[in-house]
C-alpha cells in the first residue's frame, strides 16, 4: 500500500509511460489491489485493475452462494451496489481524455451470469480506470485520491454493507424464479406472466419499467390462470400460463400484443426484483424469429418453407448474399431449430407477409406450381406435432391461423382474455377456402459442420475479435451484425459471443468437422464446468463478460459471410 504511494509521488508530472510502474499487487486494510493491465495514454482502453476482498469480512454466508444459481445472483447484487456508488462519485475533471474514470460492467434489467463481480475463495471485482494525466503529463495527486479514498469508500459503501438481508432477498427471488421454471417444464408450459407483473417500458431506449402510476398490472383470464407454490411465501403465486402448442395473440393495434410478446422473449432471463417482469418467464430455448433482408444465408436447407425456387437454385442448402424477407425467415427458424430452439416467437410487424399467409384469393390467382413459398400457417401444426416445437405468435390481420391454433388471446386495453372457443366458433362459421400447402408434414432438419476457413481473426499483423456495442461483432477483417437479434440484451454478452469464436478458431474445432450443435454442447460445457473467464484473452480479469445463450452464439455464427458448410 505505501510502495503505491511512494510510487505515484515519484511519477507525479512524468510522463505517461511511468504509470506503467503500478503493474503489481498491493495490500490494503480490506482488500488487495492488482493492477493487471495499464494504459498506454489518456485516450487508450482503461487501465484494467482487481479488488480481492476476503469473503470472511462480508455479511455473506456459505448458503448464500453455495449453489451457483445462487451465487450469480449473489454476484449480481454486489455488482449492481458498486456500479450505483460509482454512479454517485465524481468520474470527471481530473484530467485529458478518461482521466478519473473509474468503472464496472453495469449490469442490466436481467440478471446474467458474469465476470465483473466472482464469488470464489475470495471475492474478486474487476474495475476499469482512467488514470489522471494532463495532455501525456501524470497528474499523480490525483490518482493517488483515486486509489487511497475513492476505492477504499467504494468497497466500504458498496460491498461491506451489504447485509444478510440483502443477500436473503436475492436468494429467495434465484429460489422462486427457479420453483417457476422447474413447475412449467413439469406441467408443459413454455411460458408463465404472473398478475400484477408490469409490461410496458418506459421507452423505445429504456429496459425500466414505467411507472405503477402509467401501467395496467397484468391479470390473467380465468381460463388460463394457473397457481404455483413457491419457498419462502405462504401464499402460491397466480398468474397466466400458456401451455406447450400453437398460441395465437390477438387484438386491435396499440392494445398491447407487442408488449406482451417482448416481455415474453425477455423472459428466457431472470429479471430483478422491483423490474416488473421478475415473474415473467419463459421457455430458455425460445427464440425470436423475425425477417432478416440482407443477411447472408450459408448452406441451410429450407425446404419445409420454401422449394423449386427459378433457375433451380437449391433450397435444399440454400446459400445467399443477400437473403430476401421470406427466405431470411425460412433461415432464421431452421438455423435456430439447428441450435436447439423448442419455441418461436413472431410478430406478423416484423415478418415477411407472404411467409407467413397466402390466402384462398391468391392462391387461385397464383397457383401452387409457380409459388415456390409454403407459408407458415401450414407448417406450425406440424412443427408441433412432429418435432415438439411450439410457436407463440402475434397477429393482427390474419383470421387463417384461427384454425391452428390452441389457445388465441386476446389483448383489449393491455388485459388478457381467452377468446379461444369464440375463435373456433369463427373459424368454422367463416371457412377460408384456401387449401393447405406443404404437406402433411413439416420435415426434417439438417446437420451443418463449419468449415475451418469460416473463422479468421487476422487483421493485418494481429487479431481483431470483439464486440462493438451490442448488436456488432468485429472480427477480423469482417464486420458481423447482430441487430436482428433482438434477445441479446447486454454489450457484454455480444463481447463474449466474439470470445466464443476465437477460442472456437484458436482451439482449431473447426478442423475436427463438428457440427454446430456440436460446437455449441461443448461451449456450454466449457462455460458451466470452467466459468466464462476460460474464453478470455485476459483471463485474469476478463471483466466485461456476460453469458449468452447458444442460440445466439449460433446466430453470430450463421450471420458471418465468411461462414463456409458442409452438410452432413
Amino acid at each position: 500500500m505505501e510502495h503505491m504511494k511512494q510510487i505515484l509521488r515519484q511519477i507525479d508530472g512524468k510522463g505517461y509511460s511511468s504509470y506503467q510502474r503500478l503493474r503489481g499487487e498491493y495490500r490494503f486494510p480490506d482488500y488487495t489491489l492488482i493492477v493487471d493491465h495499464v494504459q498506454k495514454d489518456p485516450f487508450a482502453t482503461p487501465t484494467k485493475l482487481r479488488l480481492i476482498v476476503p469473503l470472511q469480512k462480508l455479511n455473506l454466508k456459505k448458503d448464500h452462494y453455495g449453489q451457483k444459481r445462487r451465487k450469480i445472483y449473489c454476484e449480481d447484487l454486489l455488482a449492481r451496489r458498486i456500479a450505483h456508488s460509482l454512479k454517485k462519485r465524481r468520474q470527471t475533471g481530473m484530467g485529458s481524455g478518461k482521466s478519473g474514470q473509474i468503472r464496472i460492467d453495469v449490469p442490466g434489467q436481467e440478471i446474467l451470469e458474469r465476470t465483473a463481480v466472482q464469488i470464489h475463495q475470495t471475492l474478486s471485482i474487476c474495475l476499469t480506470v482512467g488514470l489522471p494525466a494532463r495532455g501525456r503529463t501524470i497528474l499523480g495527486r490525483e490518482a493517488e485520491t483515486i486509489f487511497f479514498q475513492d476505492l477504499p469508500e467504494i468497497v466500504k459503501e458498496a460491498v461491506y454493507s451489504a447485509s444478510k438481508a440483502d443477500f436473503d432477498q436475492v436468494v429467495r427471488l434465484c429460489d422462486q424464479q427457479f420453483a417457476i421454471r422447474k413447475w412449467m417444464k413439469e406441467h408443459d408450459y413454455i411460458a408463465f406472466i404472473a398478475n400484477g407483473s408490469i409490461l410496458p417500458r418506459e421507452s423505445g431506449i429504456s429496459d425500466l419499467p414505467v411507472s405503477k402510476e402509467k401501467a395496467i398490472p397484468f391479470k390473467s383470464p380465468k381460463e388460463l390462470e394457473v397457481s404455483i407454490s413457491l419457498p419462502h411465501r405462504t401464499e402460491p403465486i397466480v398468474g397466466m400460463g400458456i401451455k406447450k402448442g400453437v398460441t395465437l395473440v390477438v387484438g386491435g393495434g396499440f392494445h398491447g400484443k407487442s408488449t406482451l410478446l417482448q416481455a415474453i422473449e425477455k423472459g428466457v432471463y431472470n429479471h430483478i426484483e422491483g423490474d416488473g417482469r421478475e415473474f415473467v418467464l419463459t421457455d430458455e430455448t425460445a427464440v425470436k424469429i423475425r425477417s432478416e433482408d440482407g443477411r447472408s444465408v450459408a448452406s441451410v436447407n429450407i425446404e419445409p418453407f420454401i422449394q423449386d425456387l427459378p433457375f433451380e437454385k437449391d433450397t435444399l442448402h440454400f446459400s445467399t448474399e443477400n437473403a430476401s424477407g421470406s427466405t431470411s425467415q425460412a433461415a432464421n427458424i431452421m438455423e435456430s431449430l439447428e441450435a436447439g430452439a423448442k419455441v418461436l416467437l413472431m410478430d406478423e410487424d416484423t415478418s415477411a407477409t407472404n411467409f407467413m399467409i397466402r390466402d384462398a384469393r391468391m392462391q387461385a390467382l397464383i397457383s401452387k406450381e409457380h409459388e415456390p413459398i409454403t407459408p407458415f400457417v401450414d407448417k406450425v401444426r406440424s412443427l408441433f406435432t412432429q418435432h415438439g416445437v411450439s410457436t407463440i405468435l402475434v397477429l393482427g390481420g390474419s383470421g387463417d391461423y384461427l384454425d391452428v391454433a390452441d389457445i388465441v388471446i386476446k389483448m383489449d386495453h393491455y388485459l388478457p382474455f381467452d377468446v379461444t372457443k369464440q375463435a373456433k366458433e369463427i373459424a368454422k362459421r367463416f371457412s377460408t377456402q384456401r387449401i393447405r400447402e406443404g404437406g402433411e408434414t413439416f420435415g426434417e432438419f439438417q446437420s451443418r459442420i463449419p468449415l475451418p476457413q469460416s473463422l479468421n481473426c487476422r487483421k493485418g499483423k494481429k487479431e481483431k475479435a470483439a464486440a462493438k456495442g451490442k448488436y456488432e461483432i468485429l472480427y477480423g477483417h469482417e464486420s458481423v451484425s447482430l441487430q436482428a437479434v433482438e434477445q441479446i440484451v447486454h454489450p457484454s454478452q455480444t463481447a463474449m459471443i466474439a470470445e466464443i469464436l476465437h477460442w472456437i478458431e484458436k482451439k482449431g474445432f473447426l478442423k475436427k468437422r463438428m457440427t454446430v450443435s456440436e460446437l455449441l454442447l461443448i461451449v456450454e460445457r466449457k462455460m458451466n464446468e470452467e466459468g466464462l473467464a476460460s474464453f478470455s484473452s485476459f483471463p485474469k480479469n476478463p471483466g466485461e463478460l456476460a453469458r449468452p445463450r447458444a442460440l445466439e452464439i449460433a446466430a453470430a455464427l450463421n450471420r458471418m459471410r465468411s461462414l463456409k458448410i458442409h452438410c452432413v
